[in-house]
């Protein structure tokens, strides 16, 4: 089992996740210069959060012409499994391998603190060792944060069962004051259709260690290397 966590000029949560893999997680993990074309036959891929690119245009925008990412398509086409986070979400959603886009926050404000995220699947790489309705304490950091798409398309991933995070209290209700962007149907993380690509805008890294308030995190990576080593 090998990780790779991709580097943009602007990432600033590459070495977190690095670091969770390698240190807590305890699993072998790389990481990828934007501008390679080679995976290194890695298993799973890191699209990490920060600001590729300083978010010019708009976040994601450019990243996603990077050669890297050519590469990270075929990869994701061939059932990889691929994880963005925060910023790494708005670059999968630019880049087309998940639908709608993520707009600025309800506010205009940067939002930088732990919220509650309910785990809506376990049916997916990402979320196999949590409980249907668990809730999970992750922080959460960005200024875009504010998940939008048509209503087919949320008809479709309500259908198909692919929102995997809502915004909630810390009972598991979902309310309008739980949702700190104003994010369409209080979505925190949504999967691809063949459900080996998973976009989140908390970061599970930040809440992988006693020392960093709390290991909720770390149930997304567990579930990573299980999901692997079953493979």
């Amino acid at each position: 089992m090998k990780f790779g966590v991709i580097i943009f000029p602007g990432s600033n949560c590459d070495h977190d996740a690095y670091w969770t893999i390698k240190n807590v997680a305890k699993q072998p993990v790389t990481m990828l210069w934007h501008e390679s074309h080679d995976l290194e036959n890695c298993d799973a891929i890191i699209v990490p959060g920060g600001f590729a690119f300083g978010d010019y245009l708009r976040t994601g925008a450019i990243a996603k012409f990077s050669p890297v990412m050519e590469s990270v398509r075929k990869f994701a086409a061939g059932g990889g499994l691929l994880l963005g986070i925060c910023n790494g979400f708005q670059i999968l959603c630019e880049c087309g391998l998940l639908p709608g886009a993520l707009m600025r926050n309800v506010g205009l404000k940067y939002v930088c603190k732990p919220v509650q995220v309910r785990v809506e699947s376990t049916d997916t790489p990402f979320t196999n060792a949590c409980r249907t309705g668990e809730v999970l304490t992750i922080p959460i950091g960005h200024m875009d944060g504010n998940y939008f798409c048509d209503a087919s398309t949320l008809e479709e991933l309500r259908r198909e069962k692919r929102i995997v995070f809502r915004y909630a209290e810390s009972d598991g209700r979902i309310t309008p004051q739980a949702n700190p962007n104003g994010s369409l149907d209080s979505i925190a993380g949504i999967c691809s259709p063949g459900r080996n690509v998973l976009g989140m805008m908390p970061h599970p890294e930040r809440a992988a260690e006693p020392e960093l308030g709390g290991t909720d995190g770390y149930k997304i990576f567990e579930s990573l290397v299980g999901a692997m080593a079953e493979r």
